[in-house]
């Protein structure tokens, strides 16, 4: 089972457990991290789940999908060369220990 390490806004690391499959954001909202609302379900439209990859992790988690950077661009705020939507990164064995910075605010 990988585990999630949120970096919350007030600098709170909070490890999560997630299932391999399950979204980043998935496993935030069930583990209660502060920041993480998923308004939409996991669709890709709301930009409540966006994240920082900490920069070790980037390679492995990909870039963002075209739509993916649409929403982040249209959104939120605070948007960086390491912005993810939560909701589109799937949990796998190989993310374990993965490090994700909740961002603050939407545009």
């Amino acid at each position: 089972m990988p585990s999630i390490i949120f970096v919350e806004a007030n600098g709170n690391r909070k490890p999560v457990d997630a299932h391999a499959g399950e979204s980043g954001m998935q496993a935030a909202i069930r583990g209660g991290v502060a920041g993480i609302v998923g308004e939409c379900g996991g669709s890709c439209m709301c930009a409540t789940c966006h994240v920082h990859v900490d920069p070790a992790w980037v390679e492995l988690t990909g870039e963002a999908g075209e739509i993916e950077r649409e929403t982040l661009d249209f959104v939120a705020s605070n948007v960086g060369s390491t912005s993810r939507l939560a909701c589109q990164i799937a949990m796998a064995d190989s993310l374990d220990g993965l490090v994700l910075h909740v961002a603050t605010g939407l545009g």
